[in-house]
C-alpha cells in the first residue's frame, strides 16, 4: 500500500515548488503520453511528489535540444559562461536550506550532512566558473623550424550524464559545471529514487540565465530504455556515469559503438589501514567520517578496516562506543546521525553481509540488525575478527557497517588493501612520515587520505583506477574531460 506523506508546512511548501515536468529546450513539460512516477521519503516510505516519467522519445527530444544549442553555446564567450556558473553558485547560497531539506526528504541523509553536500556541490559551480576563463593552448615553432604549431582546445560536444541517488546535488554539479564551462551542452538523467534535487537546481540554472537547450533534464523509471537510444545517437559525443561497476561496464560497451568519450566513476572497496603507530584519536575520528558519512552510502566509504593487531582491540572498542551513541531517525530530527537506507534492498544487503561474516566467526560489537517499523533503517554496526573470504571484505557494503580485520606487518597490510578489483580511494593512519609516503606509492587507488577520513574537494581530481572507473572529476583535470585537443600546423 502506498502512503501519502504527512509533512510539516515548510516541507510541503518546498515540495510544491519543485517542478513536476521534464526540462527540455528551456521548457518544463509533461512526458510523452503523460506518464508519471512517485518519489518516496525513505524514512517513512510515503509519497512526497509525483513527477513526469520520461520515455525514450523524450530522451531523444532532449538530445535534439542539446544538439541544436551546441554551436551557439560553444561560441559563447568564456566570461559569459563563467558568469552564468557564478550566478548559479550565488543562487545556491540563497537556496542552501531548501536544497539541504529537499535532499533529506528524498534521500534520507541527516540535515547537517545535506547542508555539507550543498557546500561541496556548490563549490563545483564556483571552481569551474573560474576554470571557464582559463582554457588555454600553446603556440610555438616546430623542431625542424619549418612552421608554427598551434594547439587549441575545443568543447567535446553534446554530453549525456547519468547520476546516482546518494549525492543528488553534488553529483549533478560535479558533471554539469565542467561541461558548461568547457562549452558543452547537456542531457542529464537524474536517478528515479532522488530526482527532485536536480530538478530544483535546474530552476536555478534557468534563473542564472542559462540559454534554452544547454541543459535538459529527463528523469525516468525506464533508465536503460531512455539511455540506450541517446548513447547510440551519432550526435552524442560524451557519456559520464556515476554508479556501480556492473552498470558502468554495460554503458562503456554501448559507448564503444560510437567511440564516445567516457568518464566513469564506479564502485569502491576502500581500505582503511590503521598502523600500530597511528594516533588513535585521529583514526577513530577518521573512521566515523569515512564509514558513517551519508549513512555509509558512498563510493568513498571505508569498506574494509585493516587494523594492526597491536591496536585492533582498542580501536574496535573505541569505535563501538561512538557508534552505540549514534541517534537513528528521520534526517530532519534534531541530533540524528543515521538516517534510513535508500530502500529495502539496501537493508537486506547489509543484513546478508553481516550474517555471512558472523557465520564465519566475526563478533558484533554494536548494532547488527535492521530496525523494525516504518522506513528502511539499519543500525550502525561494528563487527570485528572478520575472517578472510567473508563477503563483506569483497563486496561494497553501501551501508553503516564497519568491519574490522587485522594484520601484523606492513607488507601484509598492503597486500590486504590491494586485494580487490576496485581502486577508488584508500585511507591510511600512521605517524611515520616515511611510511605514509610509501603508502602513497604502494596502494592501488586513485585517491588517498593520509590521517584523514574525507578526501573529496572540488579543486582536487576525483576518480579511481582498476574497476573503479576512468577519468577525473573536479580539479584542473575535470574540465579537460569535456575538451578535445586540436593541432594546427602553419608552415613558414
Amino acid at each position: 500500500m502506498t502512503m501519502t506523506a504527512s509533512l510539516a508546512p515548510n516541507e510541503q511548501a518546498l515540495l510544491d515548488s519543485v517542478p513536476t515536468g521534464l526540462y527540455i529546450d528551456g521548457k518544463w513539460q509533461d512526458a510523452s503520453g503523460g506518464r508519471t512516477f512517485d518519489v518516496h521519503d525513505p524514512a517513512t516510505n510515503a509519497v512526497i511528489r509525483s513527477i513526469a516519467d520520461a520515455t525514450p522519445e523524450d530522451g531523444i527530444r532532449a538530445l535534439d535540444a542539446a544538439v541544436a544549442a551546441q554551436e551557439a553555446w560553444a561560441a559563447t564567450p568564456p566570461r559569459t559562461r563563467s558568469d552564468i556558473l557564478r550566478r548559479a553558485f550565488d543562487l545556491v547560497q540563497v537556496h542552501k536550506e531548501d536544497l539541504a531539506l529537499l535532499m533529506t526528504l528524498e534521500m534520507g541523509k541527516p540535515l547537517a550532512e545535506a547542508r555539507g553536500e550543498v557546500v561541496y556541490g556548490g563549490e563545483f559551480l564556483r571552481w569551474f566558473s573560474e576554470e571557464a576563463v582559463r582554457i588555454s593552448g600553446r603556440y610555438g615553432i616546430n623542431p625542424e623550424g619549418t612552421g608554427r604549431m598551434v594547439v587549441s582546445q575545443r568543447p567535446v560536444g553534446p554530453s549525456f550524464f547519468v547520476t546516482p541517488w546518494n549525492f543528488p546535488f553534488a553529483m549533478a554539479t560535479r558533471k554539469i559545471a565542467p561541461a558548461l564551462a568547457a562549452g558543452c551542452t547537456v542531457v542529464i538523467k537524474p536517478p528515479a529514487l532522488t530526482p527532485l534535487t536536480t530538478i530544483f537546481f535546474t530552476k536555478m540554472l534557468e534563473e542564472a540565465g542559462l540559454p534554452a537547450g544547454v541543459v535538459n533534464v529527463v528523469q525516468t523509471t525506464s533508465s536503460s530504455k531512455v539511455s540506450a537510444p541517446i548513447i547510440a545517437d551519432p550526435r552524442l559525443r560524451k557519456l559520464s556515469f556515476t554508479g556501480s561497476t556492473e552498470v558502468g561496464r554495460k554503458l562503456i560497451a554501448q559507448a564503444a559503438e560510437g567511440v564516445l568519450r567516457v568518464s566513469m566513476e564506479l564502485g569502491g572497496n576502500a581500505p582503511f589501514v590503521v598502523f600500530e603507530d597511528a594516533d588513535l584519536d585521529k583514526a577513530v575520528d577518521g573512521a566515523m567520517a569515512a564509514k558513517f558519512r551519508n549513512i555509509g552510502q558512498a563510493c568513498t566509504a571505508a569498506n574494509r578496516f585493516i587494523v594492526h593487531s597491536a591496536v585492533a582491540e582498542e580501536f574496535a572498542d573505541r569505535v563501538a562506543e561512538r557508534v552505540k551513541a549514534m541517534k537513528i531517525g528521520r534526517g530532519t530530527e534534531e541530533g540524528v546521525a543515521i538516517g534510513p537506507l535508500i530502500d529495502e534492498n539496501a537493508v537486506a544487503k547489509a543484513s546478508e553481509l553481516v550474517g555471512d561474516a558472523v557465520s564465519r566467526g566475526a563478533r558484533v560489537l554494536a548494532g547488527g540488525n535492521a530496525v523494525e517499523g516504518e522506513g528502511t533503517f539499519y543500525e550502525p554496526t561494528v563487527i570485528t575478527d572478520v575472517a578472510a573470504g567473508s563477503d563483506i571484505l569483497r563486496e561494497e557494503i553501501f551501508g553503516p557497517v564497519l568491519a574490522i580485520a587485522t594484520f601484523d606487518t606492513e607488507e601484509e597490510a598492503v597486500r590486504l588493501a590491494n586485494d580487490t578489483e576496485y581502486g577508488l580511494v584508500s585511507y591510511v593512519f600512521t605517524e611515520d612520515l616515511a611510511r605514509g609516503h610509501r603508502m602513497i606509492d604502494a596502494l592501488d587507488t586513485g585517491m588517498m587520505g593520509l590521517n584523514v577520513g574525507v578526501v573529496s574537494n572540488a579543486a582536487a581530481p576525483f576518480g579511481g583506477v582498476k574497476q573503479s572507473g576512468v577519468g577525473r572529476e573536479g580539479g584542473l583535470e575535470g574540465i579537460h574531460e569535456y575538451l578535445s585537443t586540436k593541432y594546427t600546423l602553419i608552415p613558414n
